[in-house]
């Protein structure tokens, strides 16, 4: 269980890493950081598919959408100049409430 809740984070974690320099690709015209993105989402993707061998689908994507999506959300806001509201961070906050109870129902 612990292993399969390591790899999710390490899913995320590549998922946010290409989602992050992708602006960098220049529209995959440059093909250092193009390689980079591809790259990491090949990974993100096959870390994923070991963890719903452990996990149930649909707790590990709601996890790895649901933590991706707000990892680059303040990433963005925080060190790529992406604007942020009040409106923004109660979505967030929804979307995280959403998980924890997603992960919730599968505790019976």
């Amino acid at each position: 269980m612990y292993a399969a809740i390591g790899l999710l984070l390490a899913a995320v974690t590549a998922e946010v890493a290409a989602t992050t320099v992708l602006p960098r690709t220049d529209g995959f015209r440059d093909p250092l950081w193009s390689a980079l993105v591809i790259g990491g989402y090949a990974v993100s993707i096959w870390l994923l598919a070991l963890v719903v061998e452990r996990l149930p689908v649909s707790t590990a994507y709601a996890v790895w959408a649901g933590v991706g999506t707000a990892a680059v959300a303040v990433i963005g806001a925080l060190w790529l100049g992406e604007s942020w509201s009040a409106t923004k961070g109660a979505a967030l906050s929804m979307i995280v409430v959403g998980v924890v109870l997603l992960n919730l129902q599968g505790v019976h």
